[in-house]
């Protein structure tokens, strides 16, 4: 278990040097600049070269590897090990001004919003983000897992139609039409929950919202899984011996087939986690999706290249989080 986690941890910068590489790329590629379409006024034609030399925007190499510098500490751990951040602290004293910042993961200025870095908006967001997509996982696999149950033990009767029904739809439907229509049903004709505003009550709908299209899937996947177990010879012989059909069915058949479901949980967590565009949309919340879109609308690179590193880590580690639950539950696997 230890040597796994170890391999996982050491390919976990490999892993996320090529989604930085690929994003930028592609981040770079697009046209525009925030520099020039800043509300629609154009700067000075040396004003906006001498802002892209400072911010390394003329060289894609030296943006490459500058950001990659400081954003995963190489900088900071360079500096204070020389004495270089002791020394420009010194002479910010002794010039009557503040020490400077210093972050260790340090991913710069945000060129949409003025005089904020993009350490205080994913400071600010990502909480706002990580809450309301734990909440959604929860409610996903709880009537995920339900539904699939309840369709398994009871094939092709009305529960199973109405479970495949309902996850097919969920699937289907577009997050900004359901998040619509919970807004409009139960804020504004039943006023059971608030509009505006950001706290438990608020993120309710919107954790409803997120939660369909991956309650839906895991409902099927949960389905499919217990079919399959239902009909195997340990599932007959757990019988013979007098096991209760709900020991059966929970410790028997679920626990075998969970495993795809968990296989599944690592992405859809780290997705459901860092932000959904839509839902934080229609239900004006504060969360990632929306700084990220924002971001790649007004070319942010510094915002663009942050999410994505942040979003990226959040990925490997879910998926070595659902690989070591992986072999807790079937330890067959080691």
């Amino acid at each position: 278990m230890l040597g796994l986690i170890a391999r996982r941890l050491l390919q976990l910068p490999l892993i996320v040097g090529v989604i930085y590489t690929l994003t930028l790329t592609l981040a770079w590629a697009v046209p525009g600049n925030p520099i020039e379409n800043d509300e629609g006024r154009r700067p000075p034609q040396a004003v906006i070269e001498a802002i892209k030399r400072q911010y390394n925007l003329d060289s894609f190499g030296r943006f490459y590897f500058s950001y990659l510098d400081n954003a995963t500490g190489l900088r900071w751990t360079r500096d204070t090990l020389s004495g270089r951040a002791a020394q420009q602290a010194d002479q910010a004293r002794a010039a009557g001004e503040a020490a400077p910042v210093r972050r260790v993961f340090d991913f710069g200025p945000s060129l949409q919003y003025d005089d904020w870095r993009v350490n205080q908006i994913i400071g600010d967001a990502l909480p706002v983000s990580i809450a309301l997509g734990a909440m959604a996982m929860l409610i996903a696999v709880f009537v995920g897992v339900g539904a699939g149950i309840v369709g398994a033990i009871r094939p092709n009767s009305l529960a199973d139609f109405a479970t495949l029904t309902v996850a097919l739809v969920g699937i289907s439907l577009p997050s900004f039409v359901v998040g619509t229509t919970l807004l409009l049903v139960f804020s504004v004709w039943i006023k059971a929950f608030p509009i505006g505003g950001w706290g438990l009550g608020q993120m309710i709908l919107p954790a409803v919202t997120l939660s369909l299209p991956f309650a839906a899937y895991i409902a099927r996947l949960t389905r499919m899984g217990m079919l399959e177990h239902l009909g195997a010879d340990f599932i007959r012989t757990a019988r013979a011996k007098g096991v209760s059909e709900a020991g059966i069915v929970l410790k028997h058949a679920l626990k075998n087939a969970f495993l795809p479901v968990l296989s599944y949980l690592g992405p859809a967590a780290a997705m459901a986690m860092t932000g959904s565009f839509v839902v934080e949309r229609v239900f004006t919340v504060p969360g990632m999706g929306q700084h990220f879109v924002n971001a790649v609308l007004n070319k942010d690179l510094f915002l663009i290249m942050g999410v994505v590193l942040v979003y990226s880590t959040m990925l490997v580690l879910f998926n070595l989080t659902v690989d070591v639950l992986y072999r807790w539950v079937d330890p067959r696997i080691e």
